[in-house]
């Protein structure tokens, strides 16, 4: 699908690129302070064109969170393709300490959209709830199908494991989105593997 620019700019681009527009937009100034006028400015079409394309702003965010989450799941599907359960986490933390420092994007979308806004937000905000719960629950999966296969200590429980791992790449994303290092964000990581469940 095409989007025709604004008059007097003949070049179009794709569904992918305006996306990919909308995606840096929102990350850099955040859900509510994307302004429509950034996103038509941004992306180089009307205010009408671009409710053609994509309904509202709400349902352009949600595109978008469609393709960030399509640009970590192959970090996601590595870590839990992992041997061990402890190798799974250790996969996200330190996989997380790169893909969080990037020079373009630091941070996580999903996290820095999440920090502030109104009640109109309210919608976005679920929205990011339900996402955020889905990779813990992912991770809890991952770390129960562990303790059957023994890989697991049997007196630990999984669900809180998978949140305090999902907790720390959270807290990750605010430091890196406040300048934090990928070396930093290591040595985070770091930490965290310590307090690793082991059998007593």
């Amino acid at each position: 699908m095409k989007l025709s620019k604004k008059p007097g700019r003949p070049r179009e681009f794709c569904m992918e690129q305006a996306l990919d527009t909308a995606l840096h937009l929102f990350w850099r100034k955040g859900y509510e302070g994307t302004s429509l006028s950034d996103l038509t400015e941004a992306i180089g079409v009307n205010r009408p064109s671009l409710y053609a394309a994509f309904g509202s702003k709400e349902a352009l965010f949600r595109l978008v969170l469609d393709r960030y989450a399509a640009l970590r799941d192959p970090l996601t599907r590595r870590a839990l393709a992992q041997p061990t359960a402890r190798d799974a986490a250790a996969a996200l933390l330190f996989g997380s300490a790169e893909a969080l420092t990037q020079p373009d994007c630091r941070g996580c979308l999903m996290v820095q959209a999440a920090l502030t806004g109104g009640s109109e937000s309210d919608g976005i905000r679920c929205e990011l709830t339900l996402r955020r719960e889905a990779a813990v629950e992912a991770l809890r999966q991952r770390f129960e199908q562990a303790q059957a296969e023994g890989d697991f200590p049997a007196e630990a429980r999984p669900a809180d494991m998978a949140r305090y791992v999902v907790t720390v790449m959270n807290g990750m994303s605010v430091q890196a989105a406040g300048g934090a290092g990928a070396e930093e964000l290591r040595r985070v990581a770091e930490v965290a593997l310590g307090a690793w469940p082991e059998d007593k």
